[in-house]
């Protein structure tokens, strides 16, 4: 966007879940409306809420960043489509998906029902 000359919005926190069944990310229309994003597309998905039936979304070209455990920015340089998708129900604002998960490590570990993410 700096190279375009254009206003590079200021960066939104939001709740996400990491989805590893997602194989893209997803943001939720409050979102996109907050950052001001144009789209760059429309992209045909299903999702099990879909019943086999494909929906068109909006689709966007967005930098992902992974904040954890401090405030430290992992993959800074990440550039990915994302879709606007009602995430509302799931009380979170973003899906994380396998788009962003391949630049890293992911460990579940049932019991104590933790996740390692690095980077």
């Amino acid at each position: 966007m700096l190279a375009a000359k254009l206003a590079v919005p200021a960066p939104v926190v939001v709740r996400a879940l990491v989805d590893t069944g997602a194989s893209g990310t997803c943001v939720a229309p409050a979102i996109v409306r907050q950052l001001g994003l144009v789209p760059s597309g429309t992209v045909t998905m299903h999702t099990p809420s879909t019943a086999g039936k494909p929906v068109v979304r909006s689709q966007f070209d967005v930098a992902v960043g992974i904040f954890m455990d401090s405030d430290e920015v992992h993959i800074p340089s990440l550039i990915i489509p994302v879709v606007e998708s009602d995430l509302a129900c799931q009380g979170i604002q973003a899906l994380i998906g396998r788009d962003v998960l391949e630049n890293g490590i992911l460990i579940y570990d049932g019991r104590p029902r933790s996740v390692t993410l690095a980077f």
